[in-house]
């Protein structure tokens, strides 16, 4: 039997359809807008349709908070989004993640696509980004030299700082020329070193008025620029890319000029708080150092300064005193242990035994101590050694001992010819 699908599973194989189409998944449409509305959550609703067709369309909150323009009914855009099916009313709309007013699509498109190629680049990155000087001595202004802007940036620079140095480099801000003349101005502006900080500025107008600023050339010549750039083009809706460029992005170019030099009356009075903080800081610092040497100077060891170091002299004495005790009683105790050790040594030494009548035989050959009477033999020559000196001898006769089985003679009476003494 063929399979039954339910509505649900019917809508979700084509919303899969849809999604594996390369074509649909970024596609650029332009139409008419009509039954527009903006709900509550920020969501746009409506639809763009042409002579035969019409086609709905959504546009949510995080994807239009950034449009430059009200859309309204009438309007002819162009869209970039893509295509998919809302499985709940069965219906494929067209998700718009950027619109553009039709007339600039063109630009648009050509904007979106330098500024993602230079991002890629890494001319964007933060890391490249240059401090803009706190107190420049000297400003570089490119923009024209008839326009508004210069005027109203020496008016917010003369009332925030009067004593500051201006250098202005006139060039044409739109047209075919601009991007040429300002690239070359950043440029030669680096060449001279003659500014502390560079603004490139414009006052506001369309897309195709504020076209140089989004020209190739006058990014690399701001990203390449050693001088930092603050980039003031347009309104505070305007975007170019000279601003994802620079190191700074003004709103606008007055809010340049009162970005690139502090008031100096805020300054003075930051000065002065910060002078009157640092009297008080040293003054109870003072204070608290007075009090500690008052401490000080009532203290024991100021009042009776020598004392500590009688105290010091008593207990050297004392130290000194219980260093001989113990050196003597040390010295006691090895006098008894080495009393004892002599008193066992002349126990087991041989003069201690000839002392007691005893003697030591050797032969007077060889100087062997003779053990036993089978040790000699008769007419040997003998050397026998008293306590008092020595005996030379000759053996008439040896005797042993009877019952003495191994022969030694302790008490063996050995009759010799005396030779000699």
């Amino acid at each position: 039997m063929q399979r039954i699908y339910s509505v649900s599973e019917i809508n979700s194989y084509i919303k899969n359809i849809l999604a594996k189409d390369l074509l649909l998944s970024n596609i650029w449409v332009k139409g008419e807008i009509s039954n527009y509305k903006a709900h509550y959550s920020g969501h746009m609703y409506f639809t763009i349709k042409d002579e035969n067709s019409l086609l709905k369309c959504v546009m949510f909150r995080s994807r239009n908070s950034n449009l430059g323009f009200s859309p309204e009914n009438g309007m002819k855009v162009i869209i970039r989004g893509y295509l998919s099916v809302f499985e709940r009313d069965g219906q494929y709309q067209l998700y718009a993640e950027e619109m553009v007013p039709d007339g600039m699509g063109n630009l648009y498109m050509a904007f979106e696509q330098l500024k993602k190629r230079l991002e890629s680049e890494g001319l964007f990155d933060s890391r490249f980004k240059k401090k803009i000087p706190y107190l420049p001595k000297s400003i570089g202004v490119v923009t024209s030299s008839t326009g508004a802007v210069i005027r109203d940036i020496i008016n917010i620079l003369s009332r925030r700082f009067h004593n500051f140095e201006l250098k202005i480099f006139p060039v044409a801000v739109q047209g075919s020329l601009a991007a040429r003349q300002i690239a070359n101005a950043v440029r030669k502006f680096n060449e001279l070193g003659c500014v502390d900080v560079i603004i490139v500025a414009r006052g506001g107008g369309s897309l195709e008025e504020l076209w140089a600023f989004n020209e190739e050339i006058v990014a690399r010549s701001i990203f390449e620029s050693k001088i930092p750039v603050i980039s003031a083009v347009g309104h505070e809706t305007d975007y170019t890319i000279s601003d994802f460029v620079a190191d700074l992005r003004a709103p606008t170019p007055s809010a340049a000029a009162e970005l690139v030099l502090p008031e100096k009356l805020m300054l003075k009075q930051k000065i002065n708080s910060l002078v009157n903080r640092l009297n008080n800081a040293v003054l109870k610092q003072t204070d608290l150092d007075r009090k500690k040497l008052d401490k000080l100077k009532n203290s024991r060891v100021f009042r009776q300064p020598y004392d500590r170091i009688y105290q010091e002299r008593m207990r050297l004495d004392m130290l000194d005193k219980y260093m001989h005790k113990a050196l003597l009683l040390n010295k006691e105790k090895i006098s008894s242990v080495l009393g004892t050790l002599i008193g066992r040594l002349n126990a087991l030494s041989p003069l201690s035994v000839l002392a007691r009548g005893y003697s030591i035989v050797r032969h007077s050959d060889s100087g062997r101590i003779i053990m036993s009477a089978k040790g000699v033999q008769k007419g040997e020559s003998l050397e026998i050694s008293v306590a008092d000196g020595k005996i030379n001898c000759t053996v008439e006769n040896t005797e042993l001992i009877p019952g003495n089985l191994d022969g030694e003679c302790s008490d063996t009476t050995v009759p010799v010819k005396k030779s000699s003494s």
